[in-house]
């Protein structure tokens, strides 16, 4: 059982150290100029997907990504997770996804300083560019959601659903970024990583956690 327990702790802490090295990878890349052709390529098939109606989509998508319904989202989820499963430490542990994704992403902006594209912009946005905060909070808030929501779903088909959802919903907050025009391909994807690397790392030290817990609990009085 132990050995179990320390073969499941390893592999968030080996997911963690790849999603790194794939973020630092992208980081090198920019500074050496080597992947714009890729960024270049990337923003041309998907802008040239505009339309009114696919804006408009898009728009909204990146609206539910920015600063204040990414907050609202999270505090309704705790409300309802602490309702329906009571537990503080669930909440503790996506108040810290989200908290540490988006200083992790104000701290790099500022180390980078990359200028936003300026190719075809449909909305204006300040700050710099890599990462992407968008990509980065849509990832920490639904994959933290999915992780702590997995175990409740009593079936293969349930949890299918969300997984797919959890997807599509970031997925189409770091496409609506590169759609109109405030980032590049590789500040997504660069978000994206870090971000699950931290993600891991939080679900790596919730599951310590809740394994000390268990053993605390199982253990005899005397």
């Amino acid at each position: 059982m132990i050995q179990q327990g320390k073969k499941a702790f390893s592999i968030p802490l080996l997911l963690a150290a790849l999603s790194l090295t794939v973020f630092a990878l992208i980081a090198l890349s920019i500074s050496d100029n080597q992947i714009h052709r890729f960024d270049d390529n990337l923003i041309g098939w998907i802008q040239g997907m505009e339309a009114p109606g696919m804006t408009k989509w898009m728009q909204v998508f990146t609206w539910i990504g920015s600063g204040l319904p990414v907050i609202i989202i999270t505090i309704i989820s705790m409300v309802v997770l602490y309702l329906f499963l009571g537990h503080r430490r669930e909440l503790l542990f996506l108040a810290a996804v989200i908290a540490g994704s988006t200083l992790l992403n104000t701290l790099l902006k500022l180390a980078f300083q990359r200028a936003r594209p300026t190719i075809h912009r449909i909305i204006e946005a300040s700050g710099y560019s890599f990462p992407s905060g968008h990509s980065m909070a849509a990832f920490s808030l639904y994959g933290g959601l999915a992780f702590l929501i997995w175990k409740h779903i009593p079936t293969a088909a349930g949890r299918v659903i969300m997984i797919i959802v959890s997807a599509a919903f970031i997925l189409t907050i770091g496409m609506s970024r590169i759609y109109l025009g405030v980032h590049y391909p590789s500040d997504v994807i660069g978000g994206y990583f870090l971000s699950g690397s931290w993600l891991a790392i939080c679900i790596w030290f919730y599951q310590r956690y809740v394994e000390r817990l268990s053993l605390l609990h199982s253990k005899p009085l005397t």
